[in-house]
């Protein structure tokens, strides 16, 4: 539905309006310490992550099977060269 120039202005007056009166309560405040916490947490598993792909590199190019790398990472062989194979594997 197209909308005319004199449609986008008043419903940005209408944004601006209730931006304008906008009073934050108590309930809309966030604790920090919460975005602290799950970002420590996904830093964590990112370097988790990072020192896992690099022993899977050093066991495939010690000559490990995917199957044998699967079951130390708790997939299957196959699951385990699809995630980190294509990095690895020619």
């Amino acid at each position: 539905m197209p909308r005319t120039v004199q449609d986008i202005l008043d419903h940005a007056d209408e944004l601006a309006k209730r931006f304008e009166d906008y009073e934050p309560s108590a309930t809309d405040e966030r604790d920090p310490a919460v975005f602290g916490e799950l970002r420590r947490a996904v830093l964590s598993r990112s370097d988790a992550e990072r020192s896992i792909r690099d022993a899977v590199k050093h066991a495939r190019e010690r000559g490990y099977s995917w199957a044998f790398i699967g079951s130390l990472v708790g997939t299957s062989g196959e699951a385990a060269r699809q995630r980190y194979g294509h990095k690895y594997d020619a």
